[in-house]
This record gives structure tokens, sequence and C-alpha cells, in this order.
């Protein structure tokens, strides 16, 4: 009875054997699972990523520091994501310009060429210009002449001159003005512009961009003679040649082109007020012609008798004077009766030239006289230092911005000061209507004879006689 009691006993106990190491197989799963949860935790570096830079970073400095105009301009610049990552991978120096050389010293066509919204990478590429990936004191060595790499990915000359540290060009007014244990700020007298972002700047003049320039529809200009293209009939083999020899002479200066067809005609090809919005457009955009483009939207109906003038097949050359030359009016001149108009009339002139046919016809004819839309007022240009010279005295101007709207019906050149007809030179004087006397003959000159013309015997006898 002894050995099956202790089989009886036994055999629950080897029934038993399997549940039980199935439960120890589990405990040791689960021990071995404990440590593996453990890096799964967040590191501190993970935690500053996650919740921010911390509270002593040299960002949080620069936000809270005095350097409010650099800081506004780095949250516009959509720059704090990438400062941090910055500071993330190691220390940074940052150059930060005083607040008066971001208010007052700057150019404000500048400021207002950064803060445009399509022009978000050269602020950025500007704000990371200031930045060096690594810590620079003030009073350690600081380099007597070296080139960092900043992060705008472009050199910063970093020298010194005696007692001064220079960055750039610019001083370094106040070393150390923040020193944090992730980066330093030192102050400095003006903002730092880079290469690239100055060649950005200088290239927003361009005129390639501006689809006023060249409208859609725009007639073509034969470049030779200046005048209109017409589509060409089909000529059969051996016919006689249909250009006749008129045409294909060179226009001269007293020759306009003929004016396209109308509206009148039937064909209605030229929209007069959308070309003439058009070139005011450019003339505001371009720069330097507000004054002008103002005068002739706001103060005058110059601009809607021009659009009515194109729209009826009639061409027009513009002599832009400039807005320093506009501000040289005086009251006297500008309270005249009919003034601005009868200013502006006297730079229209009523034929289609080029900074290219009008310095042609100069060197061709010497003098050249245009009609004006102030009849019958003529304004006179000749050549002179290279370019055209219009007016004649103290009144002349010189052909200063070529070319700055040309799209076969308006063409707009500018020039630096404001003309007036000699009649009025002479009526300032003290003279109520001018009188043309021929000039006197002294000493031994001859008068000038008429070139292609003979002398006749009388002729040379008044001559002789004179001499």
């Amino acid at each position: 009875q002894q050995p099956h009691l202790i089989q009886s006993q036994l055999q629950p106990a080897a029934m038993g054997a399997p549940i039980f190491g199935a439960v120890l197989l589990c405990l040791v799963l689960a021990a071995a699972a404990v440590p593996e949860q453990q890096p799964t935790l967040p590191s501190s570096s993970a935690a500053n990523s996650s919740t921010g830079v911390n509270s002593n970073s040299v960002l949080v400095a620069l936000l809270d520091s005095h350097y409010t105009e650099l800081a506004e301009l780095v949250e516009k610049a959509l720059l704090l994501q990438s400062l941090e990552d910055a500071v993330g991978r190691g220390n940074v120096t940052i150059f930060a310009p005083r607040n008066e050389a971001l208010e007052r010293d700057l150019d404000p066509e500048f400021r207002a060429f950064l803060l445009e919204p399509r022009n978000l990478r050269s602020l950025q590429r500007l704000l990371l210009f200031h930045v060096l990936p690594s810590r620079l004191h003030s009073h350690s060595a600081w380099p007597a002449s070296t080139a960092r790499m900043t992060l705008s990915g472009e050199h910063l000359q970093l020298s010194a001159d005696g007692q001064k540290m220079l960055v750039g060009t610019a001083e370094v007014t106040r070393p150390d003005a923040v020193v944090r244990p992730d980066g330093v700020i030192h102050g400095i007298e003006r903002l730092l512009v880079p290469r690239s972002v100055q060649e950005d700047f200088n290239r927003r003049r361009s005129l390639a961009a501006i689809s006023a320039v060249l409208p859609t529809g725009a007639p073509e200009v034969d470049p030779r003679t200046h005048r209109l293209k017409k589509p060409a009939p089909p000529v059969p083999l051996g016919a006689p040649p249909v250009l006749p020899v008129w045409d294909a002479m060179a226009p001269g200066p007293s020759i306009a082109p003929a004016p396209a067809p109308g509206p009148g005609s039937g064909k209605h090809h030229f929209d007069g007020h959308s070309q003439v919005k058009d070139f005011i457009q450019t003339l505001v955009l371009y720069g330097g012609y507000n004054e002008l483009a103002d005068i002739l939207v706001n103060l005058t109906s110059l601009a809607t008798e021009m659009g009515r003038l194109v729209s009826e097949g009639y061409v027009l050359t513009v002599l832009a004077p400039n807005d320093e030359a506009m501000a040289r009016l005086t009251t006297d001149q500008l309270s005249e009766p009919g003034s601005p108009e009868n200013i502006l009339y006297y730079h229209m002139v009523p034929e289609y030239q080029t900074e290219e046919s009008m310095y042609n016809a100069v060197r061709r004819f010497g003098t050249v006289r245009y009609d004006t839309l102030r009849l019958p007022q003529k304004v006179t240009a000749r050549e002179a230092d290279g370019s055209v010279k219009f007016g004649h005295g103290e009144g002349s101007a010189y052909l200063f911005d070529p070319d700055i709207y040309t799209d076969g019906r308006i063409s707009v050149q500018g020039i630096d000061a404001v003309l007036f007809p000699p009649v009025e030179d002479t009526a300032k004087s003290g003279g109520a209507s001018p009188v043309r006397k021929a000039p006197a003959v002294t000493g031994t000159a001859k008068p000038k004879l008429r070139r292609g013309q003979y002398t006749t015997r009388s002729e040379k006898t008044k001559t002789k006689n004179r001499s």
C-alpha cells in the first residue's frame, strides 16, 4: 500500500509540472523585458528638442534683450526652429545690430524689399549671415584677419584694427553683450548685408519681369525705320519688288511714322487707356518718376487724353523728367496759367522715337527740332557728350534713362531736367513778346551761305561791300 500511496501522490505532481514550467517561463520573459523598456524613456536632449530650448538659452536671451528689431525680424523670417536646431548642435555666436541701425539708418526701400513675402529667402539669408556656428568671445584671441563660415553658407570676414574688433566693415560696439552656456551675442553698429542679398536687391528693378514693358498683342516695329510692320502680301515668282524706294529709305527727323489704323477704321486694334495705364505702372515700378506719374493721374487729365490719342492711332514719345528735376520746379513756375498741363505738353512728341533713333538723327543732322503737343512750340535736340541733349542754355536736359517703356505706340525717355520753351524764358526776362533779330555781322566774318544754293552776283557784291 505504501508504494501505491507514493505513486498516487506523485501522479498529480507530475501532472502539475507542465503548468508550473509554463508559469516560470512567463515570469522569466517578463523580467527580461523590463530592462528593454528603460531606453525608450526620453533623454535630456530629446526632452529639450520636444519642449523647446532651455530658458537659459541664448535664443531666449535674444528675444528678451534690447535688440528688439533683430528679434522681430527673426520671428518674421520664421527662423526660430532653424536657430534652435543650430543651438542644439553646438554653441553659436550672434552679431546683433543696434535698433537704431534697423530703424533709422536702414534704407526704407531696402527694408520694404526685405519685408515683402516673395523675398523671404533673402531675409533669411541676411539674418543667418549674422550667426556663426561656433563660440567666439571678445576676451579670447580675436582673429586679426580671417573668414568664418556663417549659417547662411557665406563667409564673414573677422578682423582687428588696433583696439577695434571688426565684423565685415561693422565695428563691435558691445562685445559679450549677452553670454549664455550655449552661445554669446556681440552688439555691432550696423546691419551686415551679404553679397547674395545685395544682388537680389539690385535686380529688383529689372523690367524683364514686368509685363507692362511689352504688353500682349503689341505691334511689331521695324528697328531700322521705326515704323509699324505690316504683313507683306504674297509676291509671285519673277515679279518686281513690292517695297518702293521711299519706304526703304530711313525717315528723317521731321517724318513721324504714319499712324496705324485705329478704332475709326473698324479694326479696333488698340486700347489706348490700357497702354497708358501700363506705361504709368512701369514708371512707378522703375522708380524715380513718381512725381510725373502722380501729375499724369491725379493732378491732370493728361492720362485720359493720352489714352484717347493712342486709341485713335497716334504715337507718342514722352520726355519724362525724373523726381529730382520735378523737385527743382519753383512755386512761380507751377502757379502760371495752364501749369502743369503746359509743362507736360511740351514734353510730349507726337512721334515714336527711341534712344537709338534720336541719337542717330542728331548725329546725322546736328540739331533736330521735334514737334510737341504744345503747339507751336518745338523742342530742340542735339548731340552732347555721347548722348542726346534737349533744350538750350541752362534749361537743357540730357537723356538720362533711355527706353524706359517702348511698346510700339508709346515711348518713354527719362531726362534729368524740366524743359521750358525759349519763348517763356524770354518773357520771364522782361520782354512782353519775343522779337527775333538777325545776328549782327562784325569784323570780317562772312555770312554763312545755305547749303545747296548758288550765290547770285548781287549777293556776292553785298558780301564784298560788307567786308
